[in-house]
């Protein structure tokens, strides 16, 4: 029964996996606060409306298990996503999912003790919080001990996302206890002043951070924050983070299939054919690589959970606001680098994982991808094909050729070095890995779509 790699932190209990099971072990030293959060109802409540992963008790031996209070099953999230990767609405979902929390918990007498950013999952479409042992009794005059940590987990990257570049989100990977409040008062604005929550909760909190550093003295607060002030900071902090806005400057990809794809009559036989392609296919896991405003990863949905991954921040931000608009469940867009994809940080380099080490997709999708990645980044297709087969079993691959005109555009700036980027080149490094089962051309165009499925002899172990 070892805890996982990301859950060593916290006193009061673990999480762990067992023949297949995630499992919470609750430890006897929590006990009147897991007494407190199911007897107050404020379990109850936040289940009902989605905020809290909902579990289930399961029985123990307590003989074996002496130290153990609680052994519980949470319901499991289909993918583990984490800050760096969130469009800015998803950020600001998160964000206000936390402070929406935290308000009942006040309400029933509770409050909690972290507000780290990664206790937010994104599941069935929403914001949900999925730490159960976050939960502690409110004692009267106590201010919020997770204040703090909220603000760089979440306000201040939410306050550089709007009032510099979404990509700033980024920095949580540098910082896992969320960004200093010095670095993000030095770097905002000075107009992000005149804004009273951002002045508040990251300048003037930074500002007092600053004066007590090194000091050693504790601040005594209590008795002298009131349940009244309590509630006020987080009514502050709510309204600050729903009026902060996002640039919305055109981006390459943005609203791709809106405004720059090849035509209309291209799309409809490239979704006619890739619905085709996997409708054979039982996946329960899909990735669409490349995803864009999401028009392929609908239909991947339409069979499994997809995660529909693009590096373009705007194209992200586009597709959640479909998904909650919709409320679509099947579907989780997120921001990735495929050249630079998210690494491994933390303790160790094992407390949050690398994105191909957190699950295996069953399906992937890699359509009007390859170009970007063997011409625009210098990928050879044999390392390429190597890094698909390391990823699913099942791969749908559109390749584009030199003559198309995507592919002009990208080597019009550059020499063409690259003699081996061919249809037969393409076909003879993924034979390496692959067999191809399926094989079309995109009807009006020199694209060609491919079904390929992993040989056996490249299965990862």
């Amino acid at each position: 029964m070892k805890p996982l790699n990301s859950s060593f932190r916290d006193p009061s209990g673990f999480v762990f996996q067992e023949e297949g099971k995630l499992l919470r072990s609750v430890h006897q030293s929590y006990q009147p606060h897991y007494d407190a959060l199911m007897e107050s109802g404020l379990y109850d409540t936040l289940k009902a409306k989605g905020l809290l992963i909902p579990h289930t008790e399961i029985k123990f031996d307590n003989k074996t298990y002496p130290q153990r209070y609680r052994l519980l099953q949470p319901e499991r999230v289909p993918f583990i996503s984490y800050p760096y990767e969130w469009s800015f609405s998803q950020y600001k979902d998160a964000a206000l999912t936390t402070l929406a929390i935290q308000q009942k918990a006040l309400a029933k007498g509770m409050t909690l003790k972290d507000a780290s950013a990664y206790n937010i999952q994104f599941h069935k479409g929403k914001a949900v919080f999925i730490d159960t042992l976050s939960f502690e009794k409110y004692e009267k005059g106590s201010p919020w001990i997770a204040y703090g940590q909220f603000c760089r987990h979440f306000l201040a990257p939410l306050a550089l996302m709007a009032y510099r570049d979404p990509q700033l989100s980024g920095m949580m990977s540098q910082y896992i206890d969320g960004i200093p409040l010095g670095i993000a008062s030095q770097l905002l604005p000075f107009k992000s002043r005149f804004r009273m929550p951002i002045l508040l909760h990251i300048h003037v909190h930074a500002g007092s951070q600053k004066k007590h550093a090194g000091t050693g003295k504790k601040v005594d607060t209590k008795g002298k924050f009131s349940h009244a002030a309590f509630m006020g900071l987080l009514q502050n902090l709510e309204k600050g983070i729903k009026n902060l806005p996002l640039k919305t400057s055109r981006t390459e990809w943005g609203k791709y299939y809106e405004e720059t794809i090849l035509s209309k009559a291209y799309l409809t036989k490239k979704q006619d054919l890739v619905r085709e392609f996997i409708a054979d296919l039982k996946p329960n896991l899909a990735w669409d690589l490349g995803a864009n405003d999401g028009t392929f990863s609908r239909i991947a949905a339409e069979k499994a959970y997809t995660i529909a991954f693009d590096i373009d921040h705007l194209a992200v931000e586009y597709n959640y606001q479909q998904v909650s608009a919709k409320g679509e469940q099947n579907i989780l867009p997120l921001r990735l680098d495929l050249t630079n994809p998210s690494p491994a940080i933390g303790w160790n380099n094992e407390e949050r994982d690398s994105i191909t080490q957190r699950t295996q997709p069953d399906l992937v999708l890699a359509l009007a991808l390859i170009h970007h990645l063997a011409i625009s980044n210098n990928v050879p297709l044999d390392k390429l094909a190597s890094f698909f087969a390391g990823l699913s079993p099942n791969l749908v691959i559109e390749f584009v050729p030199k003559a198309d005109p995507r592919v002009q555009t990208l080597l019009a700036t550059r020499e063409d070095i690259f003699p081996n980027y061919t249809e037969e080149g393409f076909e003879a490094a993924f034979a390496k890995h692959f067999t191809i089962t399926k094989k079309k051309a995109v009807e009006g165009t020199d694209r060609i779509l491919y079904l390929l499925t992993r040989r056996s002899s490249n299965i990862p172990v």
